[in-house]
Protein backbone atom coordinates (compact mmCIF):
# COMPACT_ATOMS: atom_id res chain seq x y z
CA UNK A 1 0.00 0.00 0.00
CA UNK A 2 1.39 3.39 -0.95
CA UNK A 3 2.60 5.50 1.91
CA UNK A 4 0.97 8.39 2.65
CA UNK A 5 3.13 11.17 2.82
CA UNK A 6 0.95 13.91 3.61
CA UNK A 7 -1.25 12.91 6.70
CA UNK A 8 -2.46 16.73 7.65
CA UNK A 9 -6.08 15.88 6.82
CA UNK A 10 -6.31 13.28 8.75
CA UNK A 11 -4.28 14.57 11.71
CA UNK A 12 -7.14 17.62 11.73
CA UNK A 13 -9.80 15.45 11.33
CA UNK A 14 -8.20 13.45 14.98
CA UNK A 15 -8.42 17.61 16.30
CA UNK A 16 -4.37 17.52 16.18
CA UNK A 17 -2.52 20.51 15.35
CA UNK A 18 -1.50 20.89 12.42
CA UNK A 19 1.04 23.25 10.76
CA UNK A 20 -1.18 24.83 7.39
CA UNK A 21 -5.13 23.77 7.32
CA UNK A 22 -5.55 20.84 5.18
CA UNK A 23 -8.13 21.02 2.24
CA UNK A 24 -9.93 19.30 -0.07
CA UNK A 25 -13.23 20.33 -2.15
CA UNK A 26 -16.41 18.24 -2.53
CA UNK A 27 -17.35 17.62 -6.46
CA UNK A 28 -13.43 18.34 -6.96
CA UNK A 29 -13.19 15.85 -9.60
CA UNK A 30 -15.81 16.38 -12.46
CA UNK A 31 -17.52 18.79 -14.58
CA UNK A 32 -15.17 21.77 -13.59
CA UNK A 33 -12.40 19.90 -15.05
CA UNK A 34 -11.65 19.75 -18.84
CA UNK A 35 -10.25 16.72 -18.44
CA UNK A 36 -13.19 15.20 -16.56
CA UNK A 37 -15.41 16.45 -19.91
CA UNK A 38 -13.40 14.82 -22.06
CA UNK A 39 -13.43 11.63 -20.65
CA UNK A 40 -17.79 12.68 -20.59
CA UNK A 41 -17.42 12.99 -23.96
CA UNK A 42 -16.90 9.02 -24.34
CA UNK A 43 -17.98 7.94 -21.00
CA UNK A 44 -21.35 7.87 -18.71
CA UNK A 45 -20.61 7.86 -14.88
CA UNK A 46 -22.04 5.19 -15.16
CA UNK A 47 -19.02 3.85 -17.02
CA UNK A 48 -16.69 5.35 -15.26
CA UNK A 49 -17.55 4.46 -12.10
CA UNK A 50 -17.45 0.32 -13.58
CA UNK A 51 -13.86 1.34 -15.14
CA UNK A 52 -11.38 1.13 -11.85
CA UNK A 53 -8.37 2.42 -13.81
CA UNK A 54 -10.56 5.49 -15.49
CA UNK A 55 -12.40 5.85 -12.41
CA UNK A 56 -9.16 6.28 -10.18
CA UNK A 57 -7.74 8.60 -12.84
CA UNK A 58 -10.71 10.91 -12.60
CA UNK A 59 -10.39 10.60 -8.49
CA UNK A 60 -6.61 11.65 -8.61
CA UNK A 61 -6.73 13.93 -11.21
CA UNK A 62 -7.83 17.37 -8.62
CA UNK A 63 -5.18 16.11 -5.82
CA UNK A 64 -2.50 16.37 -9.16
CA UNK A 65 -4.48 19.77 -10.51
CA UNK A 66 -5.02 21.59 -7.57
CA UNK A 67 -2.36 19.97 -4.70
CA UNK A 68 -5.22 19.19 -2.03
CA UNK A 69 -4.64 17.42 0.85
CA UNK A 70 -7.33 14.57 0.09
CA UNK A 71 -8.91 12.50 -2.56
CA UNK A 72 -12.07 11.53 -2.41
CA UNK A 73 -13.47 8.62 -4.02
CA UNK A 74 -15.51 9.38 -7.67
CA UNK A 75 -18.83 7.86 -7.43
CA UNK A 76 -22.37 8.50 -6.75
CA UNK A 77 -24.44 8.23 -3.37
CA UNK A 78 -27.05 5.75 -5.57
CA UNK A 79 -23.73 3.31 -6.43
CA UNK A 80 -24.95 0.79 -3.80
CA UNK A 81 -28.89 0.78 -4.23
CA UNK A 82 -28.94 -2.08 -7.12
CA UNK A 83 -27.52 -4.08 -5.20
CA UNK A 84 -30.81 -3.56 -2.86
CA UNK A 85 -33.37 -4.25 -6.31
CA UNK A 86 -33.79 -0.85 -6.39
CA UNK A 87 -33.84 0.53 -10.08
CA UNK A 88 -32.35 3.55 -10.69
CA UNK A 89 -30.69 5.87 -13.40
CA UNK A 90 -28.36 9.09 -13.07
CA UNK A 91 -29.95 11.20 -16.38
CA UNK A 92 -28.57 13.90 -17.55
CA UNK A 93 -29.98 17.42 -16.62
CA UNK A 94 -32.17 15.62 -13.73
CA UNK A 95 -30.08 13.59 -11.58
CA UNK A 96 -30.77 10.30 -10.14
CA UNK A 97 -34.38 8.33 -11.04
CA UNK A 98 -35.88 5.71 -9.70
CA UNK A 99 -38.46 3.79 -11.81
CA UNK A 100 -39.79 1.35 -9.18
CA UNK A 101 -40.32 4.14 -6.27
CA UNK A 102 -41.18 2.86 -2.15
CA UNK A 103 -45.30 3.01 -1.84
CA UNK A 104 -45.75 0.41 0.76
CA UNK A 105 -44.60 -1.42 3.25
CA UNK A 106 -44.31 -4.55 1.08
CA UNK A 107 -41.97 -2.41 -0.72
CA UNK A 108 -39.58 -1.93 1.81
CA UNK A 109 -39.62 -5.77 2.63
CA UNK A 110 -38.46 -6.77 -0.78
CA UNK A 111 -35.56 -4.74 -0.21
CA UNK A 112 -32.11 -6.88 -0.39
CA UNK A 113 -28.93 -6.79 0.48
CA UNK A 114 -25.59 -5.77 -0.24
CA UNK A 115 -22.58 -7.90 -0.76
CA UNK A 116 -19.91 -5.90 -2.18
CA UNK A 117 -17.32 -8.20 -3.30
CA UNK A 118 -19.88 -9.38 -6.06
CA UNK A 119 -22.42 -6.08 -6.25
CA UNK A 120 -19.85 -2.99 -6.72
CA UNK A 121 -16.30 -4.68 -6.90
CA UNK A 122 -15.28 -1.84 -9.41
CA UNK A 123 -15.39 0.18 -6.54
CA UNK A 124 -13.15 -1.45 -4.53
CA UNK A 125 -10.67 -2.05 -7.13
CA UNK A 126 -10.86 1.76 -7.38
CA UNK A 127 -9.82 2.10 -4.18
CA UNK A 128 -6.88 0.02 -4.19
CA UNK A 129 -5.50 0.78 -7.50
CA UNK A 130 -6.01 4.55 -5.98
CA UNK A 131 -4.22 3.23 -2.20
CA UNK A 132 -1.73 0.69 -3.39
CA UNK A 133 -0.22 2.84 -6.34
CA UNK A 134 -1.35 6.18 -6.76
CA UNK A 135 -2.08 8.08 -3.79
CA UNK A 136 0.12 9.82 -1.30
CA UNK A 137 -2.98 11.65 0.39
CA UNK A 138 -5.87 9.85 2.20
CA UNK A 139 -8.84 8.48 0.20
CA UNK A 140 -12.12 9.78 1.52
CA UNK A 141 -15.09 6.80 0.86
CA UNK A 142 -18.46 7.63 1.12
CA UNK A 143 -21.98 6.88 1.15
CA UNK A 144 -25.18 8.93 0.83
CA UNK A 145 -26.92 8.71 4.17
CA UNK A 146 -30.28 7.18 5.26
CA UNK A 147 -32.42 9.94 4.97
CA UNK A 148 -31.29 11.08 1.71
CA UNK A 149 -31.09 7.85 -0.12
CA UNK A 150 -34.59 7.11 1.24
CA UNK A 151 -35.97 10.34 0.08
CA UNK A 152 -34.78 9.28 -3.62
CA UNK A 153 -36.49 5.71 -3.24
CA UNK A 154 -39.69 7.33 -1.91
CA UNK A 155 -40.11 10.33 -4.12
CA UNK A 156 -38.56 8.68 -6.99
CA UNK A 157 -36.45 11.15 -7.78
CA UNK A 158 -35.17 14.58 -6.98
CA UNK A 159 -37.74 16.48 -5.21
CA UNK A 160 -37.78 20.29 -3.37
CA UNK A 161 -40.16 19.95 -0.55
CA UNK A 162 -40.02 16.08 0.31
CA UNK A 163 -43.61 15.67 0.78
CA UNK A 164 -43.78 12.37 -0.39
CA UNK A 165 -40.66 11.41 1.91
CA UNK A 166 -42.25 13.04 5.43
CA UNK A 167 -45.59 11.86 4.90
CA UNK A 168 -44.23 8.37 4.45
CA UNK A 169 -41.87 8.51 7.69
CA UNK A 170 -44.91 10.02 9.75
CA UNK A 171 -47.92 7.98 8.37
CA UNK A 172 -45.73 4.60 8.08
CA UNK A 173 -43.39 4.96 11.20
CA UNK A 174 -42.93 1.22 11.34
CA UNK A 175 -42.43 1.31 7.27
CA UNK A 176 -40.18 3.58 8.06
CA UNK A 177 -38.26 2.34 10.60
CA UNK A 178 -37.84 -1.12 8.56
CA UNK A 179 -36.26 1.27 5.63
CA UNK A 180 -33.80 2.80 7.93
CA UNK A 181 -32.79 0.07 9.75
CA UNK A 182 -31.87 -1.40 6.03
CA UNK A 183 -30.11 1.16 4.90
CA UNK A 184 -28.31 1.50 8.12
CA UNK A 185 -27.48 -1.70 7.43
CA UNK A 186 -26.48 -1.14 4.18
CA UNK A 187 -24.42 1.47 4.76
CA UNK A 188 -22.26 0.07 7.63
CA UNK A 189 -21.26 -2.99 5.14
CA UNK A 190 -20.85 -0.65 2.03
CA UNK A 191 -18.33 1.36 4.07
CA UNK A 192 -16.50 -1.07 5.54
CA UNK A 193 -15.85 -2.75 2.47
CA UNK A 194 -14.12 0.72 1.40
CA UNK A 195 -11.88 0.90 4.34
CA UNK A 196 -11.10 -2.85 3.89
CA UNK A 197 -9.99 -1.94 0.45
CA UNK A 198 -7.98 1.05 1.73
CA UNK A 199 -9.94 4.23 2.56
CA UNK A 200 -8.89 6.33 4.71
CA UNK A 201 -11.23 8.35 6.14
CA UNK A 202 -15.02 8.10 5.87
CA UNK A 203 -17.56 11.13 5.10
CA UNK A 204 -21.87 10.62 4.83
CA UNK A 205 -23.47 12.64 2.97
CA UNK A 206 -27.23 13.35 4.02
CA UNK A 207 -27.51 16.17 1.29
CA UNK A 208 -31.56 16.38 1.76
CA UNK A 209 -31.86 16.10 5.34
CA UNK A 210 -31.85 19.78 6.39
CA UNK A 211 -35.67 20.15 4.90
CA UNK A 212 -36.37 18.05 8.34
CA UNK A 213 -36.70 20.01 12.17
CA UNK A 214 -34.43 18.99 14.68
CA UNK A 215 -37.69 17.25 16.87
CA UNK A 216 -38.32 15.24 13.56
CA UNK A 217 -34.32 14.45 13.06
CA UNK A 218 -34.37 12.96 16.82
CA UNK A 219 -36.94 10.99 16.25
CA UNK A 220 -36.62 9.80 13.19
CA UNK A 221 -33.00 9.51 11.89
CA UNK A 222 -30.63 10.37 14.56
CA UNK A 223 -31.18 6.35 16.32
CA UNK A 224 -29.76 5.39 12.87
CA UNK A 225 -27.11 7.57 12.52
CA UNK A 226 -25.80 6.78 15.96
CA UNK A 227 -26.01 3.32 14.99
CA UNK A 228 -23.95 3.66 11.75
CA UNK A 229 -21.20 5.74 13.41
CA UNK A 230 -21.27 3.61 16.42
CA UNK A 231 -20.57 0.18 13.52
CA UNK A 232 -18.17 2.61 11.88
CA UNK A 233 -16.11 3.67 14.76
CA UNK A 234 -14.78 -0.23 14.80
CA UNK A 235 -12.89 0.54 10.97
CA UNK A 236 -10.77 3.48 13.53
CA UNK A 237 -11.08 6.35 10.32
CA UNK A 238 -12.10 9.25 10.94
CA UNK A 239 -15.50 10.00 9.90
CA UNK A 240 -16.86 12.91 8.87
CA UNK A 241 -20.90 13.86 8.81
CA UNK A 242 -22.21 16.74 6.32
CA UNK A 243 -25.39 17.98 5.08
CA UNK A 244 -26.52 21.17 3.33
CA UNK A 245 -29.45 23.51 4.84
CA UNK A 246 -29.03 21.37 8.11
CA UNK A 247 -27.32 24.61 10.45
CA UNK A 248 -29.99 23.57 13.31
CA UNK A 249 -28.68 19.79 13.04
CA UNK A 250 -24.94 20.91 14.24
CA UNK A 251 -25.33 19.96 17.53
CA UNK A 252 -26.93 17.16 16.52
CA UNK A 253 -24.25 15.73 14.55
CA UNK A 254 -21.59 17.11 17.82
CA UNK A 255 -23.73 14.02 19.71
CA UNK A 256 -22.99 11.30 17.14
CA UNK A 257 -19.46 9.10 17.62
CA UNK A 258 -17.98 10.34 14.83
CA UNK A 259 -15.05 13.10 14.30
CA UNK A 260 -15.84 15.83 12.16
CA UNK A 261 -18.96 18.06 11.63
CA UNK A 262 -19.17 19.18 8.11
CA UNK A 263 -20.95 22.60 8.01
CA UNK A 264 -22.18 24.46 4.86
CA UNK A 265 -21.91 28.04 4.27
CA UNK A 266 -25.40 29.22 6.38
CA UNK A 267 -23.57 28.89 9.70
CA UNK A 268 -20.22 30.48 10.29
CA UNK A 269 -17.82 28.43 12.21
CA UNK A 270 -17.08 30.67 14.98
CA UNK A 271 -21.01 30.53 15.87
CA UNK A 272 -21.14 26.73 15.61
CA UNK A 273 -18.51 26.57 18.40
CA UNK A 274 -20.25 28.99 20.39
CA UNK A 275 -23.56 26.84 19.81
CA UNK A 276 -21.23 24.09 21.77
CA UNK A 277 -19.80 22.26 18.57
CA UNK A 278 -16.84 20.29 20.62
CA UNK A 279 -15.29 18.20 17.64
CA UNK A 280 -13.38 19.11 14.36
CA UNK A 281 -15.09 21.21 11.99
CA UNK A 282 -15.20 21.30 8.14
CA UNK A 283 -16.11 23.77 5.96
CA UNK A 284 -17.21 26.10 4.74
CA UNK A 285 -16.93 28.59 1.70
CA UNK A 286 -20.08 29.01 -0.07
CA UNK A 287 -19.42 27.71 -3.64
CA UNK A 288 -20.71 30.64 -5.52
CA UNK A 289 -18.09 32.68 -4.41
CA UNK A 290 -15.40 30.63 -6.53
CA UNK A 291 -17.03 31.77 -9.89
CA UNK A 292 -16.77 35.71 -8.34
CA UNK A 293 -13.61 37.40 -8.30
CA UNK A 294 -10.39 36.45 -6.62
CA UNK A 295 -10.68 39.38 -4.15
CA UNK A 296 -13.94 38.26 -2.47
CA UNK A 297 -12.35 34.47 -2.25
CA UNK A 298 -9.61 35.63 -0.89
CA UNK A 299 -11.48 38.07 1.72
CA UNK A 300 -14.01 34.94 2.61
CA UNK A 301 -11.29 32.50 3.02
CA UNK A 302 -9.16 34.20 5.07
CA UNK A 303 -12.40 34.55 7.39
CA UNK A 304 -13.05 31.33 7.39
CA UNK A 305 -9.10 29.95 8.12
CA UNK A 306 -9.04 32.51 10.89
CA UNK A 307 -12.42 31.01 12.66
CA UNK A 308 -11.13 27.69 11.60
CA UNK A 309 -8.03 28.11 13.21
CA UNK A 310 -9.07 28.82 17.11
CA UNK A 311 -9.01 25.87 17.42
CA UNK A 312 -7.09 22.09 16.75
CA UNK A 313 -9.43 20.21 14.63
CA UNK A 314 -9.67 22.44 11.42
CA UNK A 315 -10.25 21.17 8.00
CA UNK A 316 -11.18 24.19 4.76
CA UNK A 317 -13.68 22.95 2.08
CA UNK A 318 -16.40 24.17 0.42
CA UNK A 319 -20.47 24.32 1.96
CA UNK A 320 -21.20 22.09 -0.93
CA UNK A 321 -19.74 20.88 -4.03
CA UNK A 322 -17.82 22.58 -7.03
CA UNK A 323 -19.98 24.05 -9.58
CA UNK A 324 -19.22 23.09 -13.68
CA UNK A 325 -18.65 27.07 -13.99
CA UNK A 326 -15.79 27.25 -11.44
CA UNK A 327 -12.38 27.57 -13.04
CA UNK A 328 -9.70 24.89 -12.19
CA UNK A 329 -7.29 27.83 -12.05
CA UNK A 330 -9.23 29.54 -9.29
CA UNK A 331 -9.11 25.99 -7.09
CA UNK A 332 -5.35 26.06 -7.77
CA UNK A 333 -4.77 29.48 -6.52
CA UNK A 334 -7.35 29.29 -3.53
CA UNK A 335 -5.38 25.91 -2.45
CA UNK A 336 -2.10 27.66 -2.40
CA UNK A 337 -3.21 30.50 -0.61
CA UNK A 338 -4.92 28.25 2.27
CA UNK A 339 -1.99 26.54 2.82
CA UNK A 340 0.60 29.62 3.06
CA UNK A 341 -2.19 31.79 4.77
CA UNK A 342 -3.09 29.65 7.32
CA UNK A 343 0.31 28.12 7.82
CA UNK A 344 2.07 32.02 8.52
CA UNK A 345 -0.79 32.42 10.51
CA UNK A 346 -0.56 29.37 12.86
CA UNK A 347 3.19 30.11 13.22
CA UNK A 348 2.60 33.38 14.59
CA UNK A 349 0.30 32.07 17.17
CA UNK A 350 3.16 29.81 18.33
Amino acid sequence: MTRITNDTFLRAARGERTDHVPVWYMRQAGRSQAEYRKIKEKYSLFEITHQPEICAYVTRLPVDMYDVDAAILYKDIMTPLPALGVDVEIKSGIGPVIDNPIRSTADVERLGEIDPEKDIPYVLDTIKILTEEQLTVPLIGFAGAPFTLASYMIEGGPSKNYHKTKAFMYSEPKSWNLLMEKLSEMTVTYLKAQVKAGASALQIFDSWVGALSRADYQKFIKPFMAKIFTEMRETQVPLIMHGVGASHLALEWNDLPLDVVGLDWRLPIADARKLGVTKAVQGNLDPAVLISNWETVEERAKEIIDQGIEKPGFIFNLGHGVFPEVNPEMLKRLTAFIHEYSAEKIKQTR
